[in-house]
């Protein structure tokens, strides 16, 4: 589904960025268009996971230089709460559990700060446990605390329910496959699909793997070494790296 001409969500624009004074990302620069998804790929401490920080603003990176825009908008120095009222998303590689909090509070209290409106709760519970359903998740996980006690494969399945619930303009996922058996990729890759399809959002995947790209529909792929992206293609790329790998890339960095 590549565009001749399309709408320009995100723009990344010579990014640098650091994590305790060490240097990882040099000059990234990465355009995504609303509805796309874009794959980035690279061996383990590219910068892959970094990128999708600093586009989120965590703090724990350092900015050194370049700019972000989102949807019109220089996010540079945005918060990131404001990135996601923003409708900036990002699903992590190891979801964090948070006692005292249910899983379905949490998605409420989300979408409010998100809508600055308040959330019907009929409504709500209705949309809950359709998603839920569509994830094969027990519909009990609602009221558990958020991931405390979840399974791996249970963690990931929250972190797509949080997706569908919230609807993003852009959901950057960090290894969403990472430690899922078959059956659980299968059951993500569904929940990103619908979220392809009927929500049409913006994607930004991040893997070394290949497993949850197999049922999507991919517009570019791009691949890091060592902080910066390297190449930029099609998703032929993908078919590319499985056959050869990265050692070609690394061995010209």
């Amino acid at each position: 589904m590549n565009k001749t001409s399309k709408e320009v969500l995100l723009q990344v624009k010579d990014i640098s960025a650091s994590v305790d004074g060490k240097k990882i990302l040099y000059g990234v620069n990465l355009e995504v268009g609303a509805g796309e998804t874009h794959v980035l790929m690279g061996p383990n401490g590219a910068g892959k996971s970094t990128l999708g920080n600093v586009l989120m603003g965590n703090p724990t990176y350092q900015l050194e230089g370049g700019q972000i825009i989102f949807d019109g908008e220089d996010i540079t120095k945005l918060s990131p709460d404001k990135r996601a009222t923003a409708g900036m998303f990002m699903s992590f590689q190891n979801p964090l559990e948070v006692p005292g909090i249910s899983l379905s509070s949490f998605i409420r209290s989300a979408l409010i700060a998100k809508t600055n409106k308040p959330v019907k709760i009929f409504q709500f519970q209705k949309q809950l446990e359709e998603t839920m359903k569509l994830l094969d998740m027990d519909p009990d996980y609602a009221n558990r605390d958020l991931n405390v006690g979840f399974s791996g494969g249970e963690k990931k399945k929250a972190e797509i329910l949080q997706l569908l619930m919230l609807s993003p303009k852009l959901a950057i996922l960090d290894e969403t496959d990472s430690g899922l058996d078959v059956d659980a990729v299968r059951t993500v890759s569904k929940g990103i699909q619908e979220y392809q399809k009927k929500q049409n959002g913006a994607l930004l995947i991040i893997t070394h793997s290949t497993k949850i790209l197999e049922s999507l529909d991919v517009d570019y792929t791009h691949v890091m070494v060592k902080g910066e992206i390297v190449d930029s293609k099609d998703a032929s790329l993908v078919e590319e790296i499985n056959r050869e790998g990265f050692e070609r890339y690394e061995e010209t960095r």
